[in-house]
């Protein structure tokens, strides 16, 4: 701000003595911020953002979502992210890009929207297996149930009563795995040929993200801006569903145990009881040879 600039200022806060309490106080809040870390930039977007959400200005509102998506977008590494050589096909354009693409995998358009596209179905499905997971182990222990663990439940359908869902025969009563087998390819089938194929419901719809009254009957994604949110959600939520399910697999292979018990017994004993104790690390360790 020049000198004139300046002058003019005051003779404006001189001539309205409101708008000169008002830009007081604003000053004051933006010191405030500043001494809290927050660039000039940052308490311009959350005040533009704060703002659109309040009065329902699209336009505003679109400051919401800038830190997720651009340039400025959050990078892999946090605060040491300055100086990173960002590869250029990673824009921030996409939900979840923070810049990481070490081995350079997605430099191929193609390759980039099929690793996308197998990303997030991978997420969507892990989230579900976490739940599908846990749930029988807390109905077991805090429900009443009498459920096995996750990685023996479905071995139930070989058994002569077979699979009843929630122990209740008249909800779903599965004895044949072929039939649960036909079953899901026949749904899965009609699932995905209206993502992807579209069709009276989905023509012309968002391969990943189809929306719609089948897929999005609530309307949570009506907003664009809200809608720019929840895909963020999603990626990040459903990479955190693939490694927990990573977890799930390796406790299983090295406890026996489900999740619910391995966090039990490692909250009682963190020390004595975690992935890198010999209560785990013996498990692959051979026993000495027998002359």
């Amino acid at each position: 701000m020049n000198n004139n600039d300046a002058r003019m200022l005051q003779n404006a806060m001189a001539m309205n003595p409101v708008k000169r309490n008002v830009i007081l106080k604003a000053g004051s809040m933006v010191d405030a911020l500043r001494q809290d870390g927050m660039s000039m930039r940052q308490i311009a977007q959350e005040v533009a953002c704060q703002h659109g959400q309040a009065t329902n200005n699209a336009a505003l509102k679109s400051a919401c979502n800038v830190e997720w998506y651009g340039p400025d977008r959050p990078k892999w590494l946090g605060p040491f992210s300055n100086g990173l050589d960002i590869p250029p096909y990673l824009t921030g354009e996409y939900p979840g890009d923070y810049g990481w693409d070490t081995m350079g995998l997605s430099a191929d358009p193609k390759t980039f929207e099929a690793m996308r596209s197998a990303e997030l179905m991978h997420g969507r499905w892990a989230m579900l297996g976490t739940v599908g997971c846990l749930y029988p182990e807390i109905l077991t222990k805090y429900g009443g149930g009498n459920y096995p663990v996750w990685f023996k439940a479905g071995a139930q359908i070989f058994a002569d009563e077979g699979i009843n869902y929630a122990e209740n025969p008249n909800l779903i009563h599965a004895k044949s795995a072929i039939a649960v087998l036909a079953c899901q390819v026949i749904l899965m089938s009609f699932s995905e040929a209206y993502r992807v194929r579209g069709g009276p419901l989905g023509e012309g719809l968002d391969l990943l993200h189809p929306g719609g009254p089948l897929v999005d009957p609530l309307g949570l994604a009506d907003d664009p801006e809200d809608f720019k949110e929840l895909k963020v959600k999603e990626i990040k939520n459903g990479r955190l569903a693939m490694v927990a399910m990573l977890g799930f697999y390796v406790q299983a292979i090295a406890t026996g145990k489900g999740p619910l018990d391995n966090w039990a017994e490692h909250i009682k004993d963190p020390y004595g009881v975690n992935g890198l104790t010999s209560l785990v690390a013996t498990q692959y360790v051979p026993s000495a040879p027998t002359l």
